[in-house]
């Protein structure tokens, strides 16, 4: 049924809207059914969240009381909050946000130094220095060997004794390599978290200097683990 409707309504006459007469232009633009639905649904929700706020006055609770009551006022109908003081004057604050860029930079460059030197020594971590040296004797012409002695040579270095594996040590060894690759990857993670940390107070530093001409488009939001990033309008070039 409804196909029909439609196709009846194909061939019917467009009905618009008048435009406002030369004679009443001074009076502005012609108020349209679209624009008259928009004003009355804004006065609509201004009278349903008027009679709301009415109804929560008339059940309020006379006794109450919130500090917020003192910190604001309405003046000429609008509501303003109380002013107060600020503790830090602009300076102070660029000041502060120096300082801390300086000490970032700081514990960044001693994690950076403990990393590189934890790096250096993981190559040693598996030689064990409380091992004592056992001396092997070898014949004074070992490094001549003729097809005649080659079989004494040979008998004699089966009988010497090699040093016996320490598997004790062994475990120290790998316990204590596995210690410092956990210590370095918590200093790599930590110097990460400092160098994001750096990034922010660079980029908001930058975005507060008002001497500053070049300045991005816009800045992405940053994120715990990154910084914030800069935007540029895409230009052409010639």
């Amino acid at each position: 049924m409804s196909v029909w409707k439609k196709t009846s309504k194909l061939n019917q006459k467009t009905h618009r809207e008048r435009h406002q007469p030369e004679d009443r232009k001074h009076l502005g633009l012609l108020e349209k059914h679209k624009d008259y639905v928009k004003r009355a649904t804004d006065y609509n929700e201004k009278k349903e969240t008027l009679r709301l706020l009415q109804k929560r006055a008339l059940n309020k609770n006379p006794d109450e009381f919130y500090y917020h009551m003192i910190n604001s006022k309405i003046d000429k109908g609008r509501h303003h909050e109380r002013e107060t003081e600020q503790e830090d004057t602009p300076e102070q604050i660029q000041l502060m946000r120096t300082q801390d860029l300086k000490y970032i930079n700081l514990k960044r460059t001693q994690e950076s130094k403990k990393i590189e030197r934890l790096q250096a020594q993981l190559h040693l971590s598996s030689v064990n220095h409380q091992v004592k040296n056992k001396h092997i004797y070898f014949p004074k012409n070992h490094e001549k060997v003729d097809q005649k002695n080659g079989a004494q040579d040979l008998e004699f270095l089966a009988n010497v004794e090699l040093p016996d594996v320490d598997v004790e040590a062994l475990k120290e060894v790998s316990k204590k390599r596995k210690h410092m690759y956990i210590e370095l990857g918590k200093r790599v993670k930590r110097e990460k978290e400092l160098s994001v940390i750096q990034q922010k107070i660079q980029i908001k530093k930058h975005l507060e200097n008002k001497k500053n001409t070049l300045k991005p488009t816009r800045v992405k939001k940053g994120y715990k683990d990154s910084a914030p990033v800069y935007k540029w309008k895409y230009e052409r070039k010639r």
